[in-house]
């Protein structure tokens, strides 16, 4: 028996959401040096675990940066833009934008980041020649720090929560003429850039779906802070793809709003507490997600950050890039199979497919010395 804390609905799989044409893969194609991220099948995980394969969707560079963000980020700095140039959403290129960024009136980008999203922005700010300026919580790693530095964004440190810094993100952006919040979580009034941030993000499950090959998908495991990746791979594997897998989220023992909002039935608040997920280190689920997650998710497991460091080592060590985000997943999977009522339940088998998505490198959250 499993002593992880764990949430099962396996009747998610049979839960359907309607899709609606996406023209984020078209715009990220436009995008200069992009290309789809790798699929890596670990068959030494698989056989240690006990099932048919193993791949892992590697999101540990995209457009040279150490995380899937920009897949979000770009697509709703360019629908912004989009808006305010008059462009349709269908036809939204990278060009299109650049060339026209000046007429738009947006002067400065701003978001609160536990590191990879704010970085995301602050790129889309240096490419289009806008200002960034990203607020931060307490526990992101001076790594983290200077690589959105890097970016050329001023960081404001707030020393709280990650709800606070998104708090006074808001603030920073509605007193700043021509600022727009690019945020990855959703509230009341507050609903369009978040949705576009996970069509953004849909785009790799559209990757993975070609290039799984003739397997199939049976199991994808995602790690979640806010619940807005979580909410992609729901509408896609919900919606539009040809797969249904069983979809499983994993969090932090310290940040486990959605696991605990699962098992209240209701969007839920939690304290948190410092850990080396530094991503996921969210304390409320985002709004528009949550419905999404409550009807499509199969499981939700939370886990330690030592048995996430020993999962970063596995995977680096298995020629995986990865951070402590993107090793939540091996670690999380690891938690749920530990359970053997929770294998028969969702109909984890010998001969069945996972996907990890791999959400960071190790230069995006390095694991600490202490581990």
């Amino acid at each position: 028996m499993s002593s992880f804390p764990t949430f099962l609905h396996p009747e998610a799989k049979s839960w359907r959401h309607e899709s609606t044409k996406n023209w984020a893969p078209k715009f990220h194609a436009s995008i200069p040096g992009f290309s789809e991220s790798s699929l890596i099948s670990l068959p030494e995980l698989a056989h240690e675990l006990g099932i048919g394969s193993l791949h892992v969707k590697n999101e540990s560079s995209r457009l040279d940066l150490p995380a899937f963000k920009i897949l979000g980020a770009s697509w709703a700095v360019a629908r912004v833009y989009g808006e305010r140039l008059g462009i349709a959403e269908a036809d939204l290129t990278f060009s299109a934008i650049k060339e026209n960024a000046s007429k738009s009136g947006i002067t400065l980008l701003v978001a609160a980041t536990d590191g990879n999203h704010g970085r995301a922005v602050a790129r889309m700010g240096k490419y289009l020649g806008c200002k960034a300026e990203i607020f931060i919580p307490y526990g992101v790693s001076p790594e983290a720090i200077a690589a959105i530095e890097s970016e050329g964004a001023i960081v404001h440190r707030t020393e709280e929560s990650y709800d606070f810094a998104v708090d006074k993100a808001k603030v920073f952006s509605d007193s700043v003429s021509g600022a727009v919040l690019i945020q990855d979580t959703s509230w009341e009034g507050y609903e369009d850039i978040p949705a576009w941030i996970v069509e953004g993000y849909q785009t790799l499950c559209s990757e993975i779906d070609e290039q799984i090959g003739a397997s199939g998908i049976d199991v994808v495991v995602i790690p979640v802070g806010v619940g807005s990746l979580a909410h992609a791979v729901v509408a896609h594997y919900r919606g539009a793809s040809k797969f249904y897998p069983a979809l499983v989220c994993v969090e932090p023992t310290v940040a486990a709003c959605v696991l605990e909002s699962l098992h209240r039935d209701e969007r839920t608040s939690v304290e948190t507490s410092p850990t080396i997920m530094a991503g996921l280190n969210c304390g409320t689920p985002s709004e528009a997600a949550w419905p999404l997650l409550r009807n499509g998710l199969s499981a939700a497991v939370a886990i330690g950050d030592q048995e996430c460091a020993v999962a970063v080592k596995d995977l680096n060590a298995h020629g995986v890039d990865s951070g402590p985000c993107g090793g939540a997943t091996l670690a999380g999977l690891r938690a749920l199979l530990s359970n053997e009522s929770a294998r028969k339940e969702l109909g984890i088998t010998s001969g069945s497919h996972v996907v990890l998505i791999n959400t960071e490198g190790f230069q995006a959250n390095p694991l600490p010395s202490t581990f």
